[in-house]
Formats: C-alpha cells, structure tokens, sequence
C-alpha cells in the first residue's frame, strides 16, 4: 500500500489527479466546469464545487506586492525612495505582468468570497511565475520539468 502524504489525508481522488486539476485550473483559461468535463473524459467523476474546493485548498501561493516592493528595495532593484502608486498607466511594468491573470479573472465572472479570490488569484501569480520561468532550475518551456516541481512540492512521488 501507497502511502499518501499528509497534505492529501481524507482525500479519495489520487494526489496526481488533485493536482493535475488544479493546474489545469489555474494555468489555462478553464472554467470549473470544464475542468469537470475534462476529469470525466479521463473516467473520474467529480463535481465543479469539488475542484474548486481543490483549488482552495492545494493551489499554490505567490507572494504579493506587499512583500515584493521591500524585497526589491533590498536587492537594490529599486531605490529606497521608489512606492507602489495603485493607479493605472503609473505602474505599466508591474501591472503589465498581470494581463493574463486578469484574462482569467474576467473569464471566471469573478469570485463570491474574498478568501476564494486571494487564494485563487495566488495560485495564478504561483502557476504564472512557474511558467515564466521565474522558479530557479525550472525553465519556462519545460512543462514537465514544471509538473515535477509541482509534484515534489507535494512530496508526491513522480
């Protein structure tokens, strides 16, 4: 018998296939539906609400602009004297790099609870830093070099 790791305990889906779904979710323009129908096809019975409970609860986190302004300062990638100004056209690079996850957003109808957007709209940040490229040892066109490091962060065997 397999053991599972903690994280998963309670679970009767296999931890790959959690995490497949979440992935799916959270990397291309999918909606919890067709997440479903995409589970079905593989012969896995599981309903919408199920996946996004996955998603809530598996998706993986990216830091936010809170602590990513002070850490930048620190690298000396920005001056000490440089702030985060919350108003469109005044941060294009900053805010260019969350096109895809607006596109996202917006095409999920948005969210009902504030707890399930901050931790769906991180689990896109975490998916989107992934396949930028921005995770060390992982390059951005390696999808199964990705897989595998979604997959050890779960301490799930490959």
């Amino acid at each position: 018998m397999v053991t599972r790791p903690a994280i998963f305990k309670w679970r009767q889906t296999q931890p790959g296939l959690i995490l497949c779904a979440v992935r799916w979710y959270l990397r291309y323009s999918l909606s919890l539906r067709d997440v479903e129908e995409l589970l079905e096809e593989r012969a896995l019975n599981v309903d919408h609400t199920t996946v996004w409970r996955w998603v809530q609860c598996y998706g993986p986190e990216a830091p936010i602009y809170s602590s990513a302004i002070p850490d930048s300062k620190k690298e000396g990638t920005l001056r000490h004297r440089c702030r985060h100004r919350p108003v469109q056209y005044l941060n294009n690079i900053l805010e260019q790099d969350h096109r895809a996850i607006k596109r996202r957003v917006n095409a999920k109808q948005g969210f009902r609870g504030f707890q399930a957007a901050q931790r769906t709209i991180q689990g896109y940040e975490a998916v989107h830093m992934i396949r930028k490229g921005q995770i060390r040892w992982v390059g951005g066109d390696d999808l199964l070099r990705q897989i595998q490091f979604i997959d050890n962060l779960f301490d799930l065997a490959a």
